[in-house]
């Protein structure tokens, strides 16, 4: 199955900034990047790097003025929707490869250690790890309201006190979750379009979920839909959003512009087929 997925993200800068933007997939993931292309006016040298987890970073200067960034691409992703492995057993701690220990440590937004009590109280008598892992799931699901449109700038305990939030407090808080019950586990951001599932009019943006290591793995869980979703074109993933934040600026601006795409298109589409049509 192919989509198209891209962005467009537009700054006023009074200076020159740096800066630093995470909005392209890696080349393979889960996915395959067809064909893509990248926009910038004014026209800049973008160096591409790859940062301690995996993802690709640009870097730039960019001059005080107007800013505009488009990334346009097609990815093939699997026509299935996410597996569910219900079946997976739990890894012992010691017995995890010491790559993944990291990801079993409080971080910056995700303070998992205060989740500790309530984390085996809730959820310390369900055996297996899928199984764990999805009851997290379930009751964040049930019991955390999503904010539609809102923006979030807390932690996952902050989240966790006021019950309500946004695609990235439920990623952080099945993270913090499932890290207070000894489970490896990472944000993850990315592309995901409305495919076999109800339109939705709010415009698009990045979206939010998070991987937890079961079984030698990483696997992916989505407290948010909580149901399996097909087309996922991962950007990025790290401790917690501040790892994977899509873009980075070393002083102020005016973010003026931000519009994110990702649509199911033609298996055979090119992106020369059909003109960018982007708004100012």
């Amino acid at each position: 199955m192919r989509v198209r997925i891209g962005c467009h993200i537009a700054y006023d800068l009074a200076q020159p900034t740096p800066m630093l933007m995470a909005i392209r997939p890696p080349q393979i993931y889960h996915h395959k990047l067809v064909e893509e292309q990248r926009i910038v006016d004014p026209n800049l040298t973008l160096h591409d790097y790859t940062d301690s987890f995996g993802n690709t970073i640009w870097r730039l200067m960019a001059p005080a003025g107007r800013l505009s960034l488009i990334y346009d691409a097609l990815a093939d992703v699997s026509p299935t929707p996410d597996p569910q492995l219900t079946d997976l057993p739990k890894t012992p701690v010691e017995m995890l490869p010491d790559e993944v220990i990291a990801y079993t440590l409080p971080s910056r937004l995700c303070p998992s250690d205060l989740f500790i009590p309530d984390a085996w109280s809730l959820f310390g008598n369900v055996i297996g790890g899928w199984a764990q892992v999805q009851a997290v799931c379930d009751w964040l699901h049930t019991h955390i309201q999503y904010q539609k449109g809102s923006i979030s700038s807390t932690s996952s305990w902050d989240a966790y006190q006021q019950r309500q939030g946004v695609c990235r407090d439920f990623a952080h808080l099945g993270v913090s979750f499932c890290r207070a019950l000894n489970f490896p586990a990472r944000y993850v951001c990315g592309y995901l379009p409305d495919i076999n599932v109800p339109f939705d009019p709010t415009p698009m943006d990045f979206h939010a979920w998070f991987e937890v290591y079961i079984d030698g793995e990483w696997r992916t869980f989505d407290a948010r839909h909580n149901i399996p979703r097909t087309g996922r074109v991962l950007i990025a993933r790290g401790r917690d959003a501040v790892d994977v934040a899509f873009s980075t600026l070393y002083g102020s601006g005016t973010l003026t512009t931000f519009k994110v795409w990702a649509d199911q298109v033609d298996d055979q589409l090119a992106l020369s087929a059909v003109p960018l049509q982007v708004t100012s």
